[in-house]
């Protein structure tokens, strides 16, 4: 379709069908990435991107472009998420991209299984971070959004943005520490 963001969004706040759907399709993918990578869960992210996309539907009419839309969507997104992790207090992600920073070579049958114990620990760690921290790694490493778009995101300043990213790091360094010992003994 050749229509601009802003008018896919305004057809969607005048009720017309056809263009909810083109936001959906443009934007499904990076919802449910987003809520895959927060809760680790295929069903469980299907859920979250459920319900933000009925958050979505309900609330258009709401947004006005002071933001960019990218940013609103994801400001949606991070508090189905949250709210989720409220309701539902179950263990929640696992961030292999942080598990590339403790991971070794995968060279051997030995290698592997340490790989797949050290993935387990970091699912662990990060699940157990508190929930804004969490939200934060996932939009930081898997979304690769800046400070400033994740304060936008979360209503919350840079300087809060990366204060919880520094703790949600020394968090997983002290309690992942012990991986990186062991990854460079086994050779």
């Amino acid at each position: 379709m050749v229509l601009d963001d802003r008018e896919v969004i305004e057809a969607c706040q005048r009720g017309e069908h056809d263009a909810f759907r083109l936001l959906f399709e443009a934007n499904k993918d990076r919802v449910y990435s987003i809520a895959l990578r927060y809760s680790g869960d295929a069903a469980l992210a299907m859920d979250i991107a459920q319900d933000t996309f009925l958050k979505l539907l309900s609330r258009i009419q709401d947004f006005r472009g002071q933001a960019t839309f990218d940013s609103w969507l994801y400001r949606i997104v991070a508090n189905s998420c949250l709210d989720h992790r409220r309701r539902a207090r179950k263990l929640l992600p696992l961030l292999e991209d942080l598990v590339n920073l403790f991971a070794v070579r995968q060279e051997t049958v030995l290698q592997d299984l340490l790989r797949g114990e050290m993935q387990h620990h970091v699912q662990q760690v990060v699940a157990n971070l508190a929930p804004e921290q969490r939200i934060v790694v996932v939009l930081r490493y898997t979304e690769n959004l800046s400070y400033e778009e994740i304060a936008e995101i979360l209503g919350c300043s840079p300087g809060t943005v990366g204060s919880r990213l520094n703790r949600a790091h020394k968090v997983l360094e002290r309690r992942l520490s012990y991986l990186r010992v062991r990854g460079g003994n086994d050779g």
